[in-house]
């Protein structure tokens, strides 16, 4: 298993929650295979990331498609985990779940208690995104989407994004840089925001 970053690491904060924290919300960071929730959430954490990373091995090779990833060499095999404070007295524990099929068991666990997702999709394997989005919108968990920035991917307008992804019109979408810190807590801040404005819009009791 992967070790996570040294606790002693001085960019790391105090491991406890800050006096601020008024509400404590569950957040997903989903996404397909290789797409970069584990970078994400390490670009953000607060707090030491958990990691339940493993080596990729000559059988998963069979099951895990590496078309786009041929640099991947660990995959997460049952969650990411981190911890980031934002304005407001609003904390995020952010679950990073895993992205193959053969994972879609642990789903149902992982997303208990979630109050939204952030999905990452990489725009040059759009189709390998098409299955976590349909998992996210089973749970009827609100979403936003963050398109993962790599340099060799093609450019395209917002609106053929939309359409390829078949996303409703309301669903919030950004760019996102998942290794850049100010980047990935931008797209964080896409979905919070996303959940104000559905709370605003129907005021049922609950967090946010």
């Amino acid at each position: 298993m992967a070790s996570a970053p040294s606790s002693t690491d001085p960019h790391r904060g105090d491991v406890h929650l800050p006096d601020s924290a008024r509400e404590l919300v569950k957040i997903l960071v989903a996404g397909p295979f290789g797409v970069g929730k584990t970078t994400l959430i390490d670009s953000v954490s607060e707090i030491r990331p958990l990691h339940t990373e493993e080596h990729l091995s000559e059988a998963s090779a069979a099951v895990d498609d590496l078309d786009g990833v041929r640099d991947k060499t660990t995959t997460t095999v049952a969650i990411d985990f981190g911890r980031i404070s934002m304005a407001g007295g609003v904390v995020l524990y952010l679950f990073g779940t895993p992205g193959q099929e053969r994972f879609r068991s642990l789903w149902a666990d992982i997303a208990y208690g979630a109050l939204g997702a952030l999905v990452l999709v990489d725009t040059r394997r759009i189709n390998d995104s098409f299955d976590v989005l349909g998992l996210v919108e089973e749970t009827g968990l609100p979403y936003a989407v963050a398109l993962n920035t790599f340099p060799d991917a093609r450019t395209y307008t917002e609106a053929q994004l939309r359409q390829a992804l078949d996303l409703e019109p309301g669903t919030p979408m950004v760019a996102c840089d998942a290794r850049d810190t100010n980047s990935s807590i931008d797209a964080l801040l896409a979905l919070v925001q996303h959940l104000i404005d559905r709370k605003d819009a129907d005021p049922t009791p609950g967090a946010l």
